[in-house]
C-alpha cells in the first residue's frame, strides 16, 4: 500500500511536511505511511490540510467531527478555525453539535426537513448559546408532536 506522499514532488512533499509539522500532530514523518494506519482525527486533520492547500472559494464541511472522539474533534475544530481565519475561507459547515453551532462562524441557519426555521446573524448570533439552540429544537419537536397528535385525532374522527 502506498502512503500519502507517493505522488508528490520532493519540493511539494517538503512544503507539505512543514505544514503538517506546524499542525502539531506529529505526522510530518508519517507521510509515507498508509492512510489506514492513521487515527480518524489524524486523517480528518490531513484532509482539512489538503483542502486548505487548494485555497477553495468555498470550504464545505459536512459533520467533519461526527465520528471522532471528543479530544480529536476539539483538535480538528481548532485546526478548522485556524485554517479558515488564516486563509479567509468562506465555509459552510453542517453540524448537529449545538456547541459548535453556537460558537463557530458568524451566521447560523437552523433547518428542519429542508426548511429554514431560523437565520441568526450579527449580534443575535453572537448571543446564542447551546442552550438557546436546544430550546429552539425542543419547540420544533413539540410542534411536530402536536401536528402528529392533531392528525391522529382527525384521522380517528373522520376516517
Amino acid at each position: 500500500a502506498r502512503g500519502l506522499g507517493w505522488a508528490l514532488s520532493s519540493s511539494t512533499k517538503s512544503d507539505l511536511r512543514e505544514r503538517v509539522r506546524a499542525m502539531g500532530l506529529g505526522l510530518e514523518d508519517r507521510l509515507d505511511n498508509a492512510i489506514g494506519s492513521l487515527s480518524g482525527g489524524q486523517r480528518q486533520s490531513l484532509t482539512l490540510l489538503m483542502a486548505g492547500l487548494l485555497k477553495p472559494n468555498l470550504l464545505l464541511l459536512d459533520e467533519h467531527t461526527a465520528a471522532l472522539d471528543p479530544k480529536s474533534a476539539d483538535q480538528v475544530i481548532r485546526l478548522t478555525e485556524e485554517f479558515i481565519r488564516r486563509d479567509r475561507l468562506t465555509t459552510l459547515m453542517v453540524t448537529h453539535s449545538m456547541h459548535q453551532a453556537a460558537h463557530l462562524g458568524d451566521r447560523l441557519i437552523m433547518m428542519v426537513r429542508g426548511q429554514v426555521l431560523h437565520d441568526f446573524q450579527g449580534a443575535e448570533k453572537r448571543r446564542l448559546t447551546p442552550e438557546d439552540l436546544l430550546a429552539r429544537f425542543e419547540e420544533v419537536r413539540r410542534a411536530d408532536q402536536l401536528d402528529e397528535t392533531a392528525a391522529e385525532m382527525l384521522g380517528r374522527q373522520y376516517v
